[in-house]
């Protein structure tokens, strides 16, 4: 489904609202819900059935109040995923205290790994311009901190954050493309190679496409095919790769790797 934007249209006013929780306004009768309540039931309603199932139609139905009404807690779709999105953030963890920059950055990544698997619905809402709320506020502040014994320049701590994060969110992207490409044909994707490694190999030539066969060979011979192929297991195996990329960095800028 297309991705939606959540904050790209009114940045002071989704602060405003994602800061104070702009309440339904307070003459006539107290309202029976808040706008945490809609919060919620949005929330619901995307983990069980996605994005695509998400209306205000939909929400309003979930609270008990009228299509009408739900708009006097938030003022459009935009503004609920806005919130939804800061809101899940709050379930993220920080590092446990004492713990050093590499450790932190690894404990926050497999945390938000393991949400993006849960909560597949988070890739659907754009993050180029992340809602500004507190709780996505509080986890950016701790990643910064936690990078702070490196040395590096603001700028420099912020540039890191954002590799990781790039990889991360790629890294889910992966995993749901195999997982959407598994369901559409009723195939893994080791077991779409083996249909498809004959028909190339044959078309391969030795000469030009060395790497190709060698690779190819490796995949058909490895004992523990099963884990390579494991979104998991390869996330787990490249965000090594990132952090030791990231560490060679800090010792470039003379800092403590």
């Amino acid at each position: 489904m297309a991705k939606e934007h959540p904050t790209d249209h009114d940045p002071r006013r989704s602060i405003e609202l994602l800061w104070g929780l702009h309440e339904p306004g307070k003459r006539g009768p107290k309202p029976r819900f808040s706008t945490e309540d809609v919060v919620e039931a949005a929330i619901a309603i995307a983990d069980r059935e996605g994005l695509a199932a998400l209306s205000m139609r939909a929400v309003a139905q979930a609270v008990g109040v009228s299509p009408m009404s739900i708009y006097t807690y938030v003022r459009s779709k935009s503004e609920l995923l806005a919130l939804m999105v800061d809101r899940v953030a709050g379930e993220l963890e920080d590092a446990p205290p004492g713990a050093g920059w590499r450790e932190s950055l690894a404990f926050m990544a497999r945390r938000r790994w393991s949400m993006g698997l849960e909560r597949p619905w988070l890739m659907d809402a754009v993050h180029h311009r992340p809602p500004l709320g507190p709780n996505i506020i509080a986890r950016m502040e701790a990643i910064l901190r936690a990078m702070e014994p490196t040395g590096l320049s603001d700028l420099e701590k912020d540039l890191m954050v954002d590799v990781l994060r790039a990889y991360i969110e790629g890294a889910l992207q992966d995993a749901r493309d195999a997982r959407e490409a598994e369901q559409r044909t009723g195939l893994t994707d080791a077991q779409w190679f083996e249909l498809a490694e004959p028909a190339l190999q044959q078309r391969l030539d030795p000469r030009s496409h060395a790497a190709l066969i060698r690779l190819g060979e490796a995949w058909r011979t490895a004992p523990d095919i099963a884990q390579l192929a494991d979104p998991t297991a390869r996330f787990e195996l490249g965000l090594e790769v990132v952090l030791d990329g990231i560490a060679a960095f800090i010792a470039r800028r003379g800092g403590t790797p």
